[in-house]
């Protein structure tokens, strides 16, 4: 009984440790996006703001293409998401039936993937020729499937008792209804799991926007305040005054993180009771 005590005190006081060393860097750029911009640069900014201002979030809301940029991204994350889901389910169940014949062939085709790719310009050249460029399906087609996710989504399904399926076929379900009506109905915790892989995957890419698109109004929000921090570093932002400005470059990186996180964590809560069911797929066989 001593010695349980004893691992549950030491227990408790590590993890205690580990949540306080992961929420401070968060709860210390929040405080410094709410901060002014001579406290920022003398470091006094810790876990309160200090200097309280708003001046980096005003200038950011009153601007109409911020809202335009964020509803591109909302509709990127969502249209890519569901996308990416369809195919990586339809991928993964077919992977999940042993008796399929050139499974191997098609796992390893997947795998191969993980660890080679055409490379940036023949991508751009092949997304160019393809007529995708300036459009949604230019995001949401080269990263549609996440091998990573594939495999999860693939063990997932093989420790799905064939007997549910035998049933199913029993009584009159072809491969589409079993599937639908069977299958994905227990797989809820792997769905909602790889629903918010995907959907933060989407969320915070930017780089492919940046090479694809454009035109600004098509751009997602990450591209927005990619494009802020570099006006705002660079000293290029005509339309503030100096002082503006300084605040603006001062705090911009604390204000970009804080409006990329906060839909994510929002979302999260939701659906954090399948997360640890779904990522400990497949780790232990019974």
């Amino acid at each position: 009984m001593v010695s349980r005590r004893i691992f549950q005190g030491v227990n408790g006081v590590v993890l205690t440790l580990v949540v306080v060393v992961t929420l401070y860097p968060f709860v210390n750029i929040v405080a410094r996006s709410f901060s002014g911009e001579r406290q920022i640069r003398a470091g006094e900014v810790t876990l309160w703001p200090k200097g309280f201002n708003l001046t980096t979030y005003r200038i950011v809301f009153h601007d109409a293409m911020f809202w335009r940029n964020y509803g591109n991204t909302v509709l990127y994350t969502v249209v890519s998401t569901a996308v990416a889901m369809f195919l990586t389910t339809c991928y993964a169940y077919v992977l999940s039936k042993k008796r399929l014949k050139g499974r191997t062939v098609l796992v390893g085709v997947a795998v191969f993937t993980m660890f080679f790719s055409g490379g940036l310009i023949p991508n751009y050249v092949l997304i160019t020729s393809l007529g995708l460029k300036n459009s949604i399906w230019a995001l949401a087609l080269p990263n549609a499937v996440s091998v990573f996710n594939l495999l999860v989504m693939k063990a997932f399904f093989e420790s799905l008792p064939e007997e549910l399926e035998e049933a199913a076929q029993i009584d009159g379900l072809n491969t589409y209804g079993i599937l639908l009506r069977v299958v994905l109905p227990l797989s809820k915790a792997v769905v909602a799991t790889m629903v918010l892989f995907y959907s933060v995957s989407f969320w915070n890419s930017w780089f492919g926007a940046f090479l694809y698109l454009d035109r600004t109004e098509l751009m997602p929000v990450t591209v927005y305040l990619r494009n802020l921090i570099a006006g705002a570093t660079g000293g290029g932002n005509a339309g503030a005054g100096t002082e503006q400005l300084s605040q603006v470059a001062a705090n911009i990186q604390s204000v970009t993180i804080v409006l990329t996180a906060l839909p994510i964590l929002c979302v999260y809560p939701f659906v954090q009771r399948y997360f640890v069911s779904g990522v400990m797929l497949g780790a232990v066989k019974g």
